[in-house]
């Protein structure tokens, strides 16, 4: 793996670097970890540790991050979740009403919001996967979750340096 999003994470100063793993990940205790970890030696470095400091965090820091993602299918002027969720562009009126309503029937039942990376998924998937996650308890689902803000902040990182 080249050394690209590393290099270009290690080569800003903190306040920039911060920003920058704010913008993949909204959990602060996660974004000082991955900051005090630099340099990285290599992409996969990077991305290993991200994974690893992410795991490692609790339900507390997992509804932060999760708190920072609009709803699948809301206005936001957030860019990078308007790319992830690019699939609910041209869904239908049906489509956006049953995922209105089950973002709010899933924040009801668990708390946080409906968490899914929607990267290259169709607004009838990401529909699909609300509805089955809603039969899930809150401790399978608040894992299922994390590991979806997992994808998402891996995906994040990797474009970091392209942006």
């Amino acid at each position: 793996m080249t050394r690209k999003a590393a290099e270009y994470l290690d080569g800003l100063s903190e306040d920039a670097a911060r920003a920058v793993l704010a913008r993949c990940c909204s959990a602060r205790r996660w974004v000082e970890q991955v900051l005090a970890a630099r340099p990285f030696a290599s992409d996969a470095e990077l991305l290993e540790s991200a994974e690893r400091f992410w795991w490692a965090l609790g339900r507390e820091d997992w509804l932060e991050a999760f708190a920072g993602h609009p709803r699948i299918g809301a206005r936001t002027t957030d860019a990078a979740a308007r790319r992830e969720q690019a699939g609910v562009d041209g869904a239908t009126a049906a489509t956006r009403a049953a995922l209105a309503l089950g973002n709010r029937m899933y924040e009801e039942r668990f708390g946080h919001v409906f968490l899914i990376c929607a990267t290259g998924k169709s607004a009838d998937e990401m529909l699909g996967a609300l509805r089955d996650r809603l039969g899930n308890d809150p401790i399978t689902e608040l894992r299922i979750a994390a590991g979806e803000q997992a994808k998402i902040t891996r995906l994040r990182l990797e474009k970091a340096a392209a942006s």
